[in-house]
């Protein structure tokens, strides 16, 4: 069994920012890239940064130089700063690993439980 446990979120005021993390543990023999996703109210979720193994990384054109995907990989955890908030950031963040497991081929795909940021005033 593997397990994303994400920080909690927050409310936060126009232009504040606030910091994700989000830690993986249980049958890790490694993990490839790690990400963050979100889902606005009455839409679909939709990616907002990934990392990978080789420290590679993707943003939305949305969260460009606002937002900052890192990794600590001792520590199997990824953390997400988001500086200049706006109201359309809104939404639950889902933190995802795509994990290999010893023995087995292919990478398995995990998802935190989600946790709430409200962004208004």
């Amino acid at each position: 069994q593997v397990q994303l446990v994400e920080s909690r979120g927050g409310l936060v005021q126009p232009g504040g920012s606030l910091t994700l993390s989000c830690a993986a543990s249980g049958s890790i023999f490694s993990i490839d890239a790690m990400g963050w996703y979100r889902q606005a109210p009455g839409k679909q979720r939709e990616l907002v940064a990934t990392i990978t193994s080789d420290g590679s990384t993707n943003y939305a054109d949305s969260v460009k130089g606002r937002f900052t995907i890192s990794r600590d990989y001792a520590a199997n955890a990824v953390s997400l700063q988001m500086n200049s908030l706006k109201a359309e950031d809104t939404g639950v963040y889902y933190c995802h690993a795509a994990i290999l497991k010893e023995g087995l081929r292919g990478t398995f795909n995990y998802w935190g439980r989600g946790t709430q940021v409200t962004v208004s005033s």
